[in-house]
């Protein structure tokens, strides 16, 4: 299962349409994954263009995003992988051992939030967070992530720069 991730891509202002450099990616996925600040319910019918979508309310996600279905947290089994996804995790010091508290049965948890890219792991947990593909704020380059998920095993995890 081909996963791509996005968070915070914060339409209209920055996300006017898909990004050309977004859109490649997009269109090898099997899941959309969306952690948060979408800001308008339209980019993910825009993405579901592409493929399934699963999204989270971020801070900044209106009644819409939450009518086109995103509720505040969610866990997916994907291909027997054990995903947990939220906008905002916290702050940065315990957030593994906070995450697990909030999903004890995940394997992987996503999130959004910072617009900071992520990818850490206790040995236990991973945490993931794939920054933005439109608002990179302090980081060099918009970023989203690709998650290789089969068999109930998460085989490849990457962050990807898209500017």
């Amino acid at each position: 299962m081909n996963v791509v991730v996005l968070s915070d891509t914060h339409a209209p202002r920055r996300w006017r349409s898909c990004p050309p450099a977004v859109a490649a990616h997009l269109r090898k996925a099997d899941l959309i994954l969306h952690a948060g600040d979408v800001c308008t319910a339209g980019v993910l019918d825009e993405l579901t263009g592409y493929a399934p979508v699963r999204a989270v309310l971020g801070n900044n996600d209106g009644p819409d995003v939450a009518a086109w279905g995103a509720p505040e947290r969610l866990e997916l089994d994907l291909d027997g992988l054990t995903v947990a996804m939220v906008h905002d995790s916290g702050l940065a010091q315990g957030r593994i051992a906070r995450m697990r508290r909030w999903f004890p049965a995940a394997n992987l948890v996503v999130f959004g939030h910072s617009h900071i890219p992520l990818d850490d792991s206790d040995g236990d947990l991973r945490i993931f967070n794939p920054g933005s593909p439109t608002d990179r704020r302090r980081q060099p380059r918009g970023t989203l992530g690709l998650l290789d998920i089969r068999d109930g095993r998460l085989i490849d995890a990457e962050i990807v720069p898209v500017t």
